[in-house]
């Protein structure tokens, strides 16, 4: 059986798909995807398919939807299943491993600390035809995941310029090179950022999850090892749906106290709290699954 390993920032990314789930009950690939960022992954991405199975459970996941799951990951290339009899050990692969680190400096490193703004936005219009579905539904998931909101269609902004060798990185993977321009640079004084802020992003929809998730996690205990493993994850799931929500705008463009920090505390210190019970649940788990095997 594992020991714990050294606390350290698990990786956890949000859905291939690139887009968060909006229903209350998470899926069961979502689930396992974030299971793979905290438990498996810190420990050289390795899992047998009984322990995976068996947290899942643990997370309200019947057993014929786990093992879908899985069975899903592997072939989108994210997991290499290699058998040991009748059993199955999975290992993360370089596409798998690849993502989850990237979804990690997204989610864990968001909101963590207020950034200076210089007055100055990137700006970026790229026009995809409607016929092109699969194509606009990427770069709309790329460009909401770097923090970018569109006021109008065709029209992308942000309040950070420094984002710019990424925009241009997504622009030039998919393709878009020749459809697209971006120029950054200060707003006129006479223009409402306001306006503009409105049109690209729901923030009082993001307020409302935020003030929902500090109410639910502010002063949540976990008594047990198993409470924890449940509630670690839960807490995970929720968290990692803002940085696809939430801009991140600096202080000079919010007209008010912002919950966004006070839920980023939240997140952070709860996490804090059951890393350690939540790590032994799972190692408990394993050594379970050892033994019935």
């Amino acid at each position: 059986m594992p020991t714990t390993p050294q606390k350290q920032q698990p990786i956890v990314t949000a859905d291939t798909s690139g887009r968060p789930r909006d229903s209350a009950t998470p899926s069961a690939r979502s689930l396992l995807l974030t299971v793979l960022g905290e438990f498996v992954h810190p420990r050289d991405g390795q899992a047998w398919t009984s322990t995976l199975v068996g947290a899942l459970g643990t997370l309200g996941v019947e057993e014929k939807s786990a093992r879908q799951s899985l069975s899903r990951a592997s072939s989108e290339g994210l997991l290499s299943p290699t058998r040991h009899g009748r059993r199955v050990h999975w290992q993360l692969t370089a596409q798998g491993e690849q993502l989850l680190t990237e979804g990690t400096e997204r989610i864990y490193g968001f909101m963590r600390e207020p950034h200076p703004w210089d007055g100055r936005w990137l700006v970026l219009a790229v026009g995809v035809p409607e016929s092109q579905r699969q194509l606009r539904h990427r770069l709309r998931t790329r460009l909401t995941w770097l923090g970018l909101g569109s006021p109008s269609p065709g029209l992308w902004v942000v309040p950070d310029p420094h984002k710019e060798e990424a925009v241009l990185a997504v622009i030039e993977e998919l393709g878009l090179r020749e459809r697209a321009f971006a120029w950054t640079g200060p707003s006129v004084p006479a223009a409402d950022p306001g306006t503009l802020i409105d049109a690209a992003w729901d923030l009082e929809g993001v307020e409302k999850r935020y003030l929902s998730f500090i109410e639910r996690f502010e002063r949540l205990m976990a008594p047990t090892a198993r409470q924890a493993f449940v509630d670690q994850v839960q807490l995970v799931q929720e968290w990692r749906r803002f940085p696809f929500l939430d801009p991140h705008l600096p202080a000079e463009l919010l007209d008010h106290d912002w919950p966004g920090p006070r839920a980023a505390a939240t997140f952070h210190d709860r996490h804090d709290r059951w890393h350690r019970l939540a790590q032994a649940e799972w190692d408990r788990m394993d050594g379970e699954a050892e033994r019935r095997s």
